[in-house]
C-alpha cells in the first residue's frame, strides 16, 4: 500500500509541476512586448526586473489601473474631477504613496501576475521594486489623465 501512497504523490506533485510551468509559460505569453525597455549586462537587478517583468505585467493591467482609478475617484465623492490639473496630479500621486489601501490592492493586481520565479526574485528586494511598481503606475495614469476626465451623459 505504501509503493501506491508514493506513485500517487508523485503523480500528484508532476501534475501539480506541469500546471505551474504551463502558468509561468502562459503569463509570460499574454504580456506585451516592450521595444524601449531595453537589457544591459550593467543593468542593476532591479532595473532588469523593471524593465523585464514590471512594465509588460503594468501595460498589460493598464485599461484595468484606469478603471480601477475611476473607481477610487467616484468613491472619493469624485472630488477629484473640481481639481484643477496640478492638484489632479497631486491626487494621483497621494493616493498612489499614501493611500495604502489602494496602494496594496495596486499591488496586488501586478504581483498576481507573477510567475512563481519572478515571485522570488520580488520578495528578495520587495521594497525598492515596490517603489518601481508604484511610479511606473503613477506615470501611467498621469499619461492617461485626460481619459480621467469627467464622462457627460
Amino acid at each position: 500500500m505504501a509503493s501506491l501512497d508514493i506513485k500517487i504523490s508523485k503523480s500528484l506533485f508532476l501534475i501539480k509541476l506541469k500546471a505551474m510551468t504551463n502558468r509561468s509559460t502562459n503569463l509570460k505569453a499574454i504580456r506585451p512586448v516592450i521595444t524601449s525597455a531595453l537589457i544591459y549586462d550593467s543593468m542593476s537587478s532591479e532595473e532588469r526586473f523593471q524593465n523585464q517583468t514590471l512594465r509588460p505585467i503594468i501595460k498589460m493591467q493598464e485599461n484595468l489601473f484606469i478603471a480601477v482609478f475611476r473607481n477610487y475617484i467616484v468613491k472619493h465623492k469624485s472630488v477629484f474631477y473640481d481639481f484643477t490639473l496640478e492638484r489632479q496630479l497631486d491626487y494621483i500621486e497621494s493616493a498612489i504613496h499614501k493611500d495604502m489601501k489602494f496602494r496594496n490592492s495596486v499591488k496586488g493586481m501586478i504581483i498576481g501576475q507573477f510567475t512563481i520565479e519572478e515571485y522570488a526574485l520580488y520578495i528578495m528586494n520587495s521594497s525598492a521594486l515596490n517603489k518601481r511598481m508604484m511610479n511606473i503606475v503613477k506615470g501611467g495614469l498621469i499619461n492617461h489623465i485626460q481619459i480621467l476626465e469627467k464622462k457627460v451623459a
